[in-house]
């Protein structure tokens, strides 16, 4: 059976249909980050608390994306992808209605769970659909529509926020959600070369062992831990700095300190081929660096620079992600998925434990206390890179392969 080819309407069916779902699903699942102040304030609670709005819906996201994947190859990629969408937009707009805090937090860890559905199962999805040749591009569309997505919710969500409350904030992405998620419902074709395969819990579990196994994915792990820990502290509480004197920003101003992703978006590119002509370790290492300066220069008075702190920052983030994230994809000669579902785990984990502990931080030493927070994680994640040069000579991936097939 022929699979979609570029320029036909099926192709532009997937490919809108899932950057619409990457959309929806970005936007919810950081909707809290700029309006943390106004949960603290609305609730009565530390920003640490507040911050668990975003620590708990991405712990439960690592969680339950490791579980999707085998479950989406055994019931099929759309109707997992169609629950998924469906249930978080119910659910984003239930969360909006949440009387306290604690059905709020609750209603935010299911968001994550069901929310897990989508980027655990649509990279297969147009790998199976979409011809080879146009598959580059078909995924590009798709990871463009993580980023859009993630950048939107924080905007519309702070505008919102502006204007007519948290709630409002909440309501809208979840408003948006469920009219993509109708839209990904009526629109995505149905899998046509999908096999389904049973459920093999021992597989599975011995997949992630061997993935687990080899000590140079251990220490990538760490770095998309590390890295994405200290980015996400930095984002859950630069909206309480800025929103506080002497800058006394509005919470739609603090939403639009999200373009700086847009930083982001082009050093995951462009530090990515660096990588591939200087070498992964080394790059790795420049992009944490770069990372950690950007942090320290936040740290400066005047707005301006400050801001340019920030997009260094993001800056290098993106880097590191790009590399480490690819790396792992290369290093992995078995079990590619159990080492890509291990890195996101980390990957989610470490946004979820940082972002919350950083704000101790904020709460006794503010921003000069969130700083020296993130750059001791930077300053572990260099050394992690440093370590994984080493590993790299060490331990080729195809030795690695062979030892394990033969334990």
């Amino acid at each position: 059976m022929t699979r979609i080819q570029q320029g036909s309407r099926e192709y532009r069916r997937v490919t809108l249909a899932l950057f619409l779902g990457a959309l929806s699903v970005y936007a919810s699942l950081y909707v809290t980050q700029p309006i943390l102040p106004l949960l603290s304030e609305a609730f009565g609670i530390t920003p640490a608390h507040a911050s668990l709005s975003v620590s708990v819906a991405t712990v439960s996201l690592a969680l339950s994306q490791v579980l999707v994947g085998p479950l989406a190859d055994s019931l099929g990629r759309k109707p997992v992808m169609t629950f998924a969408m469906l249930a978080a937009g119910v659910i984003g707009v239930a969360a909006a209605l949440a009387p306290s805090f604690g059905p709020f937090l609750f209603l935010r860890f299911v968001h994550g769970l069901v929310m897990a559905g989508l980027p655990a199962t649509a990279m297969a999805y147009l790998a199976e659909e979409i011809d080879a040749r146009h598959l580059g591009a078909a995924m590009g569309l798709y990871i463009a529509g993580n980023s859009v997505g993630g950048l939107s919710g924080r905007i519309i969500a702070g505008m919102a926020a502006d204007f007519w409350g948290w709630r409002a904030a909440v309501g809208s992405i979840g408003v948006m959600s469920l009219a993509c998620a109708l839209w990904f419902t009526r629109t995505l074709p149905p899998s046509r070369h999908f096999r389904p395969q049973p459920l093999q819990p021992k597989r599975l579990v011995l997949s992630l062992l061997r993935a687990w196994g080899d000590p140079l994915l251990r220490t990538l792990y760490m770095v998309g831990f590390l890295a994405m820990g200290s980015f996400v502290a930095l984002y859950n509480y630069v909206s309480y700095h800025l929103m506080a004197a002497p800058y006394n920003l509005s919470p739609a101003l603090v939403g639009w300190i999200f373009l700086l992703y847009l930083a982001g978006t082009f050093s995951s590119a462009f530090l990515g081929r660096l990588s591939d002509r200087y070498g992964r370790a080394p790059m790795l290492g420049l992009s944490l660096a770069i990372q950690l300066t950007g942090a320290t220069v936040s740290l400066a008075g005047p707005l301006l620079v400050k801001i340019l702190g920030i997009a260094i920052f993001t800056f290098g983030f993106f880097g590191a992600h790009s590399i480490a994230s690819g790396w792992v994809g290369q290093r992995a000669v078995r079990d590619k998925g159990a080492a890509s579902a291990l890195y996101l785990f980390t990957y989610y984990l470490g946004s979820s434990l940082a972002g919350t502990t950083a704000g101790l931080f904020w709460m006794r030493f503010h921003w000069p206390g969130v700083v020296g927070f993130i750059a001791c994680f930077l300053v572990a994640a260099l050394g992690l890179a440093a370590l994984s040069r080493r590993l790299e000579a060490s331990t080729p991936p195809q030795q690695h392969a062979v030892s394990q097939t033969q334990r």
